[in-house]
């Protein structure tokens, strides 16, 4: 059996994805937004965050709402809002298990 798209996204394509959850943007909005959201912590550089774009648009998660020169600007789809509270909850059961077992 074939793994599913995206199974699991990396931190750098939850944070891409999180950065849509309120607003539209383009790509250094959501460079800059990742940045600050994580303390500096995750960094998006413009392949990384090019790359996940594409394969975000190409996937349905996201779609492209308006072009000026070379910004475009992106908005989340209900695929896309489905997939970010997919991840979501496997990140609370994987803390979960962390602390279940912690507890130990």
């Amino acid at each position: 059996m074939g793994k599913k798209a995206l199974e699991n996204l990396t931190e750098s394509m939850f944070y891409a994805l999180m950065s849509f959850l309120r607003q539209a943007r383009c790509g250094t909005e959501i460079a800059e937004w990742v940045r600050l959201r994580t303390r500096d912590r995750v960094r998006l550089g413009p392949g990384t965050l090019y790359t996940i774009l594409a394969k975000f648009e190409e996937e349905g998660f996201l779609q492209e709402t308006a072009v000026e020169g070379r910004k475009r600007t992106y908005q989340l789809t209900e695929a896309g809002r489905r997939r970010y509270e997919e991840e979501l909850a496997r990140l609370r059961a994987c803390i979960a298990d962390a602390e279940e077992e912690g507890a130990l």
